[in-house]
């Protein structure tokens, strides 16, 4: 068929070839703040595919809102989207989701559901997070917890508890509310500050609002990494240059966007 486009100078009305399958020809791809660097890596895998596979993407921006994210939906319902990859959504009911539309989840598992997953393993990771700070020599560790309700905030938790348990120091572990954002991080420290003093280090479960920590206890004049240690997770572009530069857990997300939108095609 090429060969005879390129011959007469016609070109392949992909409008139209859709149009007869009944398809769209777009993807959605929804997540919760497009704002965050964390994702940038993850949507430029899945448009890479996505561009080979001559499909558009849609994102679909939530803010973290449950209206939002219903309303945005409705593109499954109508049609005007084939399929959907979900970013670090929270778990929601499963009849928000249609019935034989393509889904599948990215970087948070939905707890509950069929819907297929790429990741890292968090579990792990966390574990590791953890007994990195052990090396070092601390034993008060508190971890700030990620976003209430998602499955990676109870991963994180869950191995940063295992990590101090095994050693024998439950008595040391504490958590505090966090969050994604660096305001989050910053509302961190003020608790830090208030009620774990004799902590000396933080496993944060990730890195904006490890930084939101590190510029509230800077400003309330505790000297890191001198005084106190601190590990983020997700390894944004702004770790690096941030001041002081944050120590944190590498997430592959060139490799996680790739997969994920190669599995939903298949």
């Amino acid at each position: 068929m090429f060969d005879a486009v390129f011959e007469t100078g016609h070109s392949v009305n992909t409008a139209a070839q859709m149009l007869r399958r009944n398809r769209a020809g777009t993807v959605l791809v929804i997540l919760p703040d497009i704002a965050n660097p964390f994702f940038s890596k993850i949507l430029s895998g899945i448009d890479k595919v996505a561009t080979q596979a001559n499909l558009t993407i849609l994102i679909g921006n939530t803010s973290d809102e449950n209206e939002r994210f219903s309303n945005i939906l409705k593109n499954l319902r109508n049609g005007r989207a084939d399929g959907a990859l979900l970013l670090n959504v929270r778990a929601r009911p499963t009849d928000l989701l249609p019935d034989g539309v393509p889904i599948l989840s990215i970087s948070e598992r939905i707890d509950n559901s069929a819907i297929p997953y790429v990741g890292t393993d968090n579990v792990k990771a966390a574990y590791d997070a953890t007994t990195y700070l052990l090396s070092l020599g601390h034993r008060s560790i508190v971890h700030v917890t990620g976003p209430q309700g998602n499955s990676l905030t109870k991963d994180r938790h869950d191995d940063y508890a295992a990590a101090m348990r095994d050693p024998g120091l439950d008595d040391k572990s504490a958590a505090v509310a966090g969050g994604s954002a660096f305001r989050d991080g910053k509302r961190a420290a003020d608790i830090l500050l208030a009620e774990h003093q004799s902590s000396t280090a933080a496993f944060c479960a990730n890195d904006e609002s490890a930084m939101g920590v590190i510029r509230g206890l800077h400003e309330a004049g505790v000297d890191i990494p001198g005084e106190y240690s601190e590990m983020g997770f997700d390894e944004v572009p702004f770790a690096a240059i941030f001041q002081p530069e944050l120590t944190t857990v590498h997430q592959a997300r060139n490799l996680i966007g790739k997969p994920a939108m190669e599995t939903l095609l298949a």
